[in-house]
């Protein structure tokens, strides 16, 4: 795994916080593998003889898919934008996107 606090808390070109590469890289590993349990989800379905169950597994392999995508995510934007964020002086801004995103609804 890469030391992500060594990365850029910038975009070059945008000026803009970006997510680490590492956190990226691991997102859309486990975002790949949601895509496969959701395939197979949809190729189950058009199968008259399915058993209920078996896509209900395969549902919840989905949600814990997207969920771990997320929990990347959240880390890599943690370490490398809001531990630092009191020096850039964004603290309240980084906190209140973190607080809509988050929310529920």
């Amino acid at each position: 795994m890469s030391n992500e606090s060594s990365q850029p808390d910038t975009c070059s070109a945008a000026g803009k916080l970006c997510m680490p590469p590492d956190s990226r890289k691991r997102a859309s590993h486990r975002l790949k593998i949601a895509r496969g349990h959701l395939d197979a989800i949809v190729r189950m379905l058009d199968d008259p003889e399915v058993y209920c169950v078996d896509v209900l597994r395969q549902i919840k392999a989905v949600q814990g898919a997207l969920a771990g995508a997320g929990e990347v995510v959240l880390r890599g934007h943690l370490e490398a934008h809001v531990a630092t964020a009191h020096q850039r002086g964004d603290s309240i801004e980084l906190v209140e996107e973190l607080m809509e995103a988050l929310k529920y609804r």
